[in-house]
């Protein structure tokens, strides 16, 4: 991945709002690079999706499994 592509996705997840962070981390495709821990996209959406406070109860039923 180039520096391009990185801030790229950086910038998405920036503009992520907390449900969709929740979605992003519940429906992710296996290999979704935002969650490939060897990334520094990892450390960026972690720290927003903790900054937010994870998932909320009301968000989980929210968005269910399917």
């Amino acid at each position: 991945m180039n520096d391009k592509e990185i801030e790229k996705y950086t910038d998405e997840i920036n503009n992520m709002s907390h449900r969709d962070m929740c979605i992003a981390w519940r429906f992710a495709r296996s290999g979704d690079v935002r969650f490939d821990n060897r990334l520094p996209l990892y450390a960026v959406f972690k720290k927003r999706f903790d900054d937010f406070g994870g998932f909320t109860p009301e968000i989980s039923k929210d968005i269910g499994w399917d």
